[in-house]
């Protein structure tokens, strides 16, 4: 199936996933990537589906969605690859407002400085764009970028792309452990970002099983540096960690169930607070796994987040 969802997001609230890249053509190759290793390194655009076939599939989808009421507030191309090697991406995004919902593509960047893309891409109503540094050796060891291309080409193409498109356009940047977390990274990225000014910058960390195991969060220490230095200069910052809704639940060992969701997704205070209600256990439990140092608090703003410290993957810095 090309269509899938519709599925909650925070940033698009329902939204109708359209798969019209195959597995896994890409011109990056992330450390990070959680659908695997990039297996096509490409750069040039081409047709992988027919417009027809996916149009048959994303009506289908809209049709069977309507049936049990479940809502669409997007249909986001968002595929398994980089969206932007469809060579009919504007024919596609054209042929999706006939469905009368908005549309959402989440892109890499990586071939955003080409014109014939962000033409395609001025059609369609939400962007995001990726943006985990603006420094050419983190670049590469993060991003592993196909040797045609140039991040400062990138870096501009996003900037002159950000002049001409009246939609809303978001950026997403991942923090890597001992990858883009040192503090003179993350100021380079937010006087980009300053100079950019989208509607909305999401910064995340990984919290799904990534590309390459040795892969691993900033350590809580290094996080509540970087969302300091994020909260004293860019207001529309935002913390992106997908399943941090209060939704989470105990399925019996309390403790258990929330080092191991803490490990794979930091849990807002008020999630955490729902778990321990719904087991009827108190704030204690908590504190004492902090005091223990199983558990680390963080703080961006006026939220807390709670996230698993391993002694081995977060080593405390000089």
């Amino acid at each position: 199936m090309i269509a899938f969802g519709p599925v909650p997001s925070r940033r698009l609230g329902y939204s109708l996933g359209v798969n019209h890249i195959p597995l896994k053509h890409c011109p990056y190759s992330c450390v990070y990537c959680q659908v695997g290793k990039t297996t096509r390194m490409e750069t040039d655009r081409r047709s992988f589906y027919s417009l027809d076939q996916i149009l048959q599939d994303v009506e289908t989808k809209i049709a069977e969605s309507t049936q049990i009421g479940a809502m669409i507030d997007y249909l986001t191309l968002v595929p398994d690859g980089e969206p932007t090697l469809d060579i009919n991406l504007g024919n596609l995004i054209e042929g999706l407002k006939v469905f009368g919902i908005p549309i959402a593509v989440i892109s890499n960047s990586s071939l955003i400085n080409h014109k014939d893309i962000q033409n395609d891409l001025l059609k369609a109503d939400w962007i995001s764009l990726k943006v985990d540094t603006v420094d050419e050796i983190q670049w590469h060891r993060i991003n592993r970028p196909h040797h045609r291309l140039s991040l400062s080409s990138i870096l501009n193409g996003i900037l002159n792309f950000r002049t001409r498109f009246h939609g809303e356009l978001v950026t997403e940047t991942m923090l890597v452990s001992e990858l883009n977390d040192s503090e003179k990274a993350i100021q380079k990225v937010c006087d980009f970002l300053l100079e950019l000014n989208p509607l909305k910058s999401f910064f995340s960390i990984p919290t799904r099983p990534p590309t390459e195991g040795w892969v691993t969060p900033p350590s809580p220490e290094s996080l509540q540096r970087i969302f300091q230095i994020i909260s004293d200069r860019i207001l529309f910052a935002d913390l992106f960690f997908e399943a941090e809704s209060a939704d989470f639940v105990s399925t019996g060992n309390l403790i258990e169930d929330i080092l191991s969701i803490a490990a794979v997704h930091p849990i807002r205070e008020k999630a955490l607070g729902t778990m321990l209600a719904q087991s009827n256990s108190e704030w204690m439990v908590v504190d004492e796994l902090i005091n223990s140092q199983e558990l680390a608090c963080i703080q961006y703003r006026d939220e807390k987040f709670y996230i698993r410290r391993f002694s081995s993957q977060f080593p405390q810095r000089q």
